[in-house]
């Protein structure tokens, strides 16, 4: 049996500007998650493994946007590199503060990549930076 990896986290967007500039932000993020491909063949990024909380404080945003995401995946971590790059390309696209993933796997323990921005990133084609926390669950044989 093929091993299994477990890929899910967050992004977070802490709209700024007027009351029109934060909804606009956040409907812009929206877009762009819906303009993701299908979960048809290999993707990597798929819009079905996406979900975002509602407009307004009765709907799960109080003050940030959070976008969560999550999926099952044949051993992903040998193509990991890829994976990482189409997501940083979605991130470029959007407005938002900080992301985090989780990577669990059962050969190479769990890791979590983060990246940051000082204020909100707005869409643009910069370079990112990431962060990586790796550890190890269980005992050495």
């Amino acid at each position: 049996m093929d091993t299994e990896s477990i890929v899910y986290g967050c992004i977070k967007h802490m709209p700024l500007g007027s009351q029109a500039e934060r909804k606009q932000s956040c409907e812009h993020n929206r877009h762009v998650l819906a303009r993701l491909p299908g979960a048809d063949g290999w993707p990597f990024l798929c819009r079905e493994m996406f979900a975002t909380s509602g407009e307004d404080v009765f709907s799960g945003t109080y003050q940030t946007q959070v976008i969560h995401f999550g999926m099952s995946y044949r051993a992903v971590e040998y193509e990991w590199e890829q994976w990482v790059r189409k997501f940083e390309a979605l991130l470029r696209n959007m407005y938002w503060a900080n992301a985090v993933v989780h990577l669990e796997t059962e050969l190479a323990g769990h890791h979590t990549f983060i990246w940051e921005s000082d204020s909100c990133h707005e869409p643009s084609d910069e370079p990112l930076q990431v962060r990586c926390v790796w550890s190890r669950e269980g005992a050495l044989a």
